[in-house]
């Protein structure tokens, strides 16, 4: 797919996923190389299967579905989580909230679940900005924003006072999501920024000036902020848990992720101690869940009977598409929205929104 090919998707919002009841009869999504369908297209499709199913006298595609065989009872579990997404609106919240998504261990979703989530609540309708302080630059790639050594970048933000508004760029595929981009100049950062003043404050800062220059030139108020932190607790991260309210933490459905956990909650303690005390781990996400194992579901019980207020009911399972999406540039809401890793990001932003 070329670049410009990429930036024509568009992902539908909530109010528009047509009938979940479609989904059912809906082909796979396409492979690698191929072309993808129009969402747009799609959506009208799938109103037009609902209209057909939903119509006097004729019998709905959940009703005739046979659930004796465990694909087709995924299918039809599926299909019921849809029909609870379809039409529902999420509700501004009543002050921006910035989340930070960290997690010092590697390969656990950070940068998935910020991306994912926050192109489902941009496609909600909500003003949403990704704040990308990772020097590898991921979330930068799925939101296809350039981010290369050229780029003013949050590297400017934090080191040399750039104003916020200088460095964001509209995301091409999703209205109403910007993103701060990374570079590899951050990887620097650390060391930079431990003879400045205020070092741990600077991101914050910036975010207030941000919100204030919005406002001025008549912008909405952004509502939601995410910033995707590197799998360290460095400098980078503590600017992060400074300038943020909540934390997302994302957790590996295995047994080293329960380990880091405990590690990072005695870090957020301190930073709560001494930099933030307005600082809460609200939301807990499980991810890259894979139902056929044991271990899978000991450790999701387990961090539901010790978190059991913050822990997410969305669960995200293992997914291709999931993995896919970035090397299009692109998250799984645009590349693959009929995908089951779709389907369950959709449902944690609307459980982060209506909490």
């Amino acid at each position: 797919m070329t670049s410009s090919e990429a930036h024509t998707q568009r992902i539908p919002p909530f109010v528009s996923l047509g009938s979940a009841r479609s989904f059912a009869g809906m082909g796979s999504a396409p492979v690698r190389g191929e072309n993808h369908p129009n969402p747009a297209a799609g959506v009208a499709s799938f109103a037009s299967v609902s209209r057909e199913t939903s119509s006097a006298g004729k019998t709905n595609v959940i009703d005739t579905m046979d659930d004796s065989s465990p694909i087709a009872r995924e299918l039809a579990h599926e299909t019921k989580r849809r029909e609870r997404l379809v039409g529902r609106e999420l509700p501004k919240p009543d002050k921006t909230r910035v989340f930070t998504v960290s997690n010092q261990k590697g390969g656990v979703g950070k940068t998935t679940t910020t991306v994912n989530i926050a192109a489902a609540l941009a496609a909600a309708g909500l003003n949403v900005l990704v704040i990308d302080i990772d020097p590898q630059g991921n979330a930068s790639t799925a939101l296809g924003v350039e981010h290369h050594a050229d780029v003013d970048s949050i590297y400017d933000v934090l080191i040399n006072d750039f104003p916020l508004a200088d460095v964001v760029a509209p995301c091409p595929d999703i209205s109403n999501l910007i993103c701060a981009p990374a570079t590899i100049h951050l990887a620097g950062a650390e060391i930079e920024l431990v003879s400045l003043v205020a070092r741990e404050q600077r991101l914050r800062r910036a975010i207030d000036v941000y919100a204030k220059t919005r406002a001025k030139n008549g912008e909405e108020r952004l509502d939601y902020i995410f910033i995707d932190c590197p799998p360290s607790l460095g400098l980078l991260t503590v600017n992060a848990f400074c300038a943020a309210g909540e934390v997302l933490i994302p957790i590996q459905c295995e047994y080293y992720a329960l380990e880091g956990l405990s590690q990072l909650l005695k870090n957020i303690e301190m930073i709560q101690k001494h930099l933030n005390a307005d600082l809460v781990v609200s939301t807990i996400l499980l991810t890259m869940y894979d139902g056929r194992t044991n271990l899978a579901a000991q450790v999701a019980s387990e961090v539901r009977q010790h978190f059991p207020d913050q822990v997410l009911g969305a669960v995200v399972p293992r997914s291709v598409r999931i993995s896919e999406a970035p090397s299009y540039q692109q998250t799984v809401m645009t590349y693959d929205p009929s995908s089951s890793g779709a389907l369950s990001y959709l449902e944690a932003a609307a459980e982060i929104a209506e909490r």
